[in-house]
């Protein structure tokens, strides 16, 4: 059984287009009757949006093995306030969500993946989460992949206003046990040593799932380009290939 993330793995980070092998693997997941479930951070496209781009690109995915944070918000974040830190285009689906948008005590600020932050936007974060407000993370991952370079993942933002606020917080997407959870459900298991994981991000999706007991593999094809840049968590990871189309056959 698999959970298999999506950025850096099935589609690149440039083109969002499909990594060499990466359709063949789904293709040969559905034909032997695998169970899998494909595990995203989006947060910039409604969960049925995203999903069908999948399908746009050949990825024949069921409906059923496809789980985002957007799927799991409602039953992880109970309030009706926040403020939104990312694209315009998350900020759009959270209120389409329901929830109400607004810089003025909302009740949890929930931040997602943007190169453009800027310090303005960390003290706001700050003085927000200091006056009582949740801090939410939608993922953790460790970076981000952006026209071939690298910016500071939601985990790492996380970690700096948690520091900053003494405050704790609490992650939407992967790598949370919640998430990883209701993943295994879709899978129709409860132990988490019957699954692999397959990802990019040694630290923001591997680690967190190998705690939990699952078998890792990192596939070098996005944000972690080398063994050597993973070496300082080797132990979390099982096998490193250099693409998903290299685990076909």
């Amino acid at each position: 059984m698999y959970l298999i993330d999506v950025q850096g793995t099935l589609i690149d980070d440039k083109f969002k287009l499909p990594i060499s092998g990466a359709v063949e693997f789904i293709e040969n997941l559905n034909s032997t009757c695998t169970p899998y479930v494909v595990v995203t951070n989006n947060t910039k496209k409604p969960s049925i949006e995203f999903y069908s781009f999948l399908k746009n690109l050949g990825f024949k995915i069921p409906e059923s093995s496809y789980l985002d944070p957007f799927m799991v918000l409602k039953n992880s974040l109970h309030v009706k306030s926040v403020c939104c830190f990312g694209p315009t285009e998350f900020t759009e689906v959270i209120e389409s969500l329901g929830y109400k948008n607004t810089t003025k005590n909302p009740e949890a600020i929930l931040v997602t993946s943007s190169k453009d932050f800027d310090s303005d936007d960390f003290a706001s974060m700050i003085e927000m989460v200091m006056g009582g407000a949740k801090l939410i993370g939608m993922h953790a991952t460790s970076t981000y992949a952006k026209n071939t370079r690298r910016y500071a993942g939601v985990g790492a933002i996380m970690k700096m206003i948690s520091y900053a606020t003494g405050s704790n917080y609490k992650v939407i997407g992967k790598p949370s046990e919640a998430f990883y959870k209701e993943a295994l459900n879709l899978l129709h298991v409860e132990d988490f040593t019957t699954v692999e994981m397959i990802s990019d991000d040694a630290v923001g999706d591997l680690k967190g799932i190998k705690e939990l007991g699952a078998k890792t593999t990192l596939v070098l094809s996005g944000k972690c380009k080398s063994e050597e840049e993973a070496l300082h968590v080797k132990d979390y990871i099982d096998k490193i290939v250099p693409d998903i189309g290299c685990l076909n056959g």
